[in-house]
């Protein structure tokens, strides 16, 4: 996995979804628009969740992988 620049971390380690996409949809609003925000989740639903949340409000998933056992993911704030 690449390292991106993220201007804001959101931990959601041992958050059971829907949890995960609420607190991303909030931390998503808190960047501004073209900022990068880096989510780590434990949930094993959470990349076709979260692949599904990207294309449903119009945010740019960058990238998705695993680190230690946890995924990661980039978000790009579009609108």
């Amino acid at each position: 996995m690449t390292t991106l620049q993220a201007s804001k971390v959101l931990d959601c380690s041992g958050m059971p979804d829907p949890f995960t996409t609420l607190e991303l949809s909030k931390a998503i609003k808190g960047i501004e628009v073209g900022q990068i925000l880096k989510m780590i989740a434990t949930d094993m639903s959470a990349p076709s969740t979260m692949k599904a949340w990207s294309q449903m409000t119009g945010n740019e998933l960058l990238e998705a992988g695993q680190e230690g056992g946890k995924f990661v993911f980039y978000f790009r704030r579009v609108k």
